[in-house]
C-alpha cells in the first residue's frame, strides 16, 4: 500500500474515533474513488503516490465545482459543506503555485516555444506541452491555460 493511501486510512480511523462526520465521510469517498481507480481497466493495480494524488486532486476539483453549482442554485448550506470537503482534501495535495510563480514558468515556456518557431495563439499547444510537466499537480489546468492565453495574446 502506498504511503499516502495508508495516511488517508489512518486519518479515516482517527476521524471515525473522533466522530468527525465531515472528515470521515470525505475520506471514505476519497478512498472509494482510489479503489475504483485501482480496479478500473482490464486488471487491478496498486496506485502509486502520484496516482493517488491525481485522484485526490480530481475529488477536490469536483467539490469546488459542486460548491459553485450549489451556490448558484441558492443552496448555501450545501455549498459550504462542499467547500469544507474540498479544503480538507487540499491538505493532502502539494502546495499550489502562486499566480506569480505560475506566470514566471509560463513566460519561460512561451520564450522557449517562440525560439522553436511557434507564434501567436496557435502556439498554445506547444507552450502547454512545455508547461504541463513542470506544473503537474501544482496548478489547476484551467489556471495554466488561462495564464498561457494571457501571455500569448
Amino acid at each position: 500500500m502506498t504511503t499516502l493511501k495508508a495516511t488517508l486510512r489512518e486519518d479515516l480511523t482517527t476521524a471515525i474515533k473522533a466522530r468527525d462526520e465531515l472528515r470521515s465521510s470525505t475520506l471514505r469517498l476519497t478512498l472509494t474513488a482510489i479503489t475504483k481507480e485501482e480496479v478500473a481497466g482490464k486488471e487491478a493495480r496498486e496506485l502509486s503516490d502520484d496516482d493517488v494524488l491525481k485522484v485526490i486532486a480530481k475529488e477536490a476539483k469536483k467539490r469546488r465545482e459542486a460548491a459553485e453549482a450549489f451556490a448558484q442554485g441558492g443552496r448555501t448550506e450545501q455549498a459550504a459543506r462542499e467547500l469544507a470537503e474540498g479544503e480538507l482534501l487540499d491538505a493532502y495535495l502539494p502546495k499550489q503555485l502562486s499566480d506569480d510563480e505560475l506566470a514566471a514558468i509560463v513566460a519561460s515556456a512561451v520564450e522557449e516555444a517562440r525560439a522553436a518557431g511557434a507564434e501567436g495563439p496557435r502556439a498554445m499547444g506547444a507552450v502547454m506541452k512545455i508547461v504541463n510537466p513542470k506544473v503537474a499537480g501544482l496548478a489547476d489546468g484551467g489556471r495554466v491555460a488561462a495564464t498561457v492565453k494571457k501571455l500569448l495574446a
